[in-house]
């Protein structure tokens, strides 16, 4: 009975692959029938079951996945690949349960409509719309770092705790969800993560454990990062799984936050984006914005390169790579260079940028 069980789910992975491949062709019925529909009763579950545990239980899944593999790869060196038929079967049946409960409980959200659709906002734009939005940011940009600090020249300090951020991040949605009720946000599960350390160095700041629907922020990062980075990760729990949409989303939630801290770190992240795009458009242009300005947020700016830097390591890029890889082969072609489309969002969203903000 086992191993006819274990057959079964093994003719269903390629059957899957299929499914999936034919279900991306129809995205208003993903955005229907399961982003709007099945997902946000599957999410809720899963975040009031285990939003309450004060850690991990995503990680500690992660933790066993990783020793059950090594432990299988022990005994095929060890029994040397003896029982192949049984062996790749049972690898098979394996990868059919995780690659269905990953499409079940989150992934099918990578084949949704585009987030510009949905918004009913065109997704593209000229430069001269992309600059009158820069300008934008940073006229606010600067607006908020004075507030916060003495003069121009200082970088904005986080004197906050790491929970002291992941509980604001939460409250921001509170206030965010009164103008967009889509993006209401019950039953916190958002958790820093016991993989921080690895996580650093591999170069990412969180991520979403689409098996448990736990958000997970890197708390090893500078705290400067932590308002947009949680923000954008409760942007994938509530279903937005393409990560230039769950970056918008986090702009919106840290702009519209009512810490001015959040704020700040939702305005340079927005500034940062609008300034990539515009040096690959127009770079004497974007030189010419960057002197306006201030030179304490261009600090904040810096002290997050030096971070970066400062943990580079050899095994970065495979992991970067892979990530990359991983994103192209759920829909997104652009992996994660996607600066483009959330600048997009921004500049059609905020189209009338003098009332925006």
């Amino acid at each position: 009975m086992k191993n006819k069980t274990g057959l079964i789910l093994a003719i269903l992975l390629p059957l899957q692959f299929v499914a999936i491949k034919i279900a991306s062709g129809y995205p208003t019925f993903i955005e229907n029938w399961y982003s709007n529909g099945v997902y946000p009763y599957i999410s809720s579950v899963m975040r009031f079951s285990l939003g309450f545990l004060p850690f991990s239980l995503g990680d500690l899944l992660y933790c066993f996945l990783i020793f059950s593999l090594l432990r299988w790869l022990y005994f095929r060196i060890k029994y040397r690949l003896r029982n192949v038929n049984i062996w790749i079967i049972d690898s098979l049946a394996f990868l059919s349960i995780i690659y269905a409960c990953f499409h079940i409980f989150w992934g099918l959200n990578y084949y949704r409509l585009p987030l510009h659709k949905t918004l009913k906002i065109k997704n593209t734009y000229t430069t001269e719309e992309l600059v009158l939005l820069t300008e934008t940011l940073i006229k606010k940009s600067n607006e908020i770092h004075s507030n916060l600090v003495e003069n121009d020249s200082l970088k904005v300090p986080y004197d906050f705790t790491k929970n002291e951020l992941l509980k604001k991040t939460v409250e921001g949605y509170d206030y965010l969800s009164k103008d967009y009720p889509k993006l209401t946000y019950n039953g916190n599960s958002l958790k820093r993560s016991l993989f921080s350390i690895p996580l650093t160095y591999m170069g990412f700041n969180g991520y979403l454990n689409p098996l448990t629907n736990e958000a997970q922020v890197n708390t090893q990062i500078l705290a400067y990062k932590i308002p947009t980075t949680a923000s954008h990760e409760i942007g994938h729990q509530l279903g937005f799984a393409k990560e230039n949409e769950a970056n918008f989303i986090a702009c919106l939630a840290t702009m519209k936050n009512p810490d001015p801290y959040f704020r700040y770190s939702g305005f340079t992240f927005a500034l940062r984006y609008c300034l990539n795009e515009l040096y690959l458009r127009d770079q004497c242009k974007a030189d010419e914005l960057i002197k306006k300005i201030h030179p304490g947020i261009l600090e904040n700016f810096k002290e997050v390169r030096i971070f970066w830097e400062e943990h580079q390591n050899p095994l970065e890029p495979f992991f970067q790579f892979t990530y990359n890889g991983f994103l192209k082969a759920n829909n997104q072609q652009e992996g994660m260079k996607s600066y483009s489309y959330v600048v997009a969002l921004l500049v059609n969203y905020f189209d009338d940028v003098e009332n925006a903000f």
